[in-house]
């Protein structure tokens, strides 16, 4: 069973015309089959937009913290 797929992850089959090249080079890199590796980069795709957003806050969110005072609250 892939790491990627589990009993719970719903999945869709597809057909994508992908250039050989880039393809067998993806794999290589990754060290995975197709799947894997398409999966992988579906992932960095999403991560890659998350992280933009997270940037695009840079400087907008006014919070007012002490970090030496929530450094010193109990652990749960």
């Amino acid at each position: 069973m892939n790491i990627y797929m589990n009993i719970m992850t719903p999945t869709r089959r597809v057909t994508a015309n992908l250039p050989t090249n880039l393809l067998k080079e993806a794999c290589d890199i990754s060290g995975t089959g197709i799947t894997a590796t398409l999966i992988q980069g579906l992932t960095m795709v999403a991560r890659s937009r998350a992280a933009a957003k997270a940037v695009r806050l840079k400087g907008k969110l006014k919070l007012d913290i002490d970090l030496e005072v929530s450094r010193e609250r109990p652990r749960r």
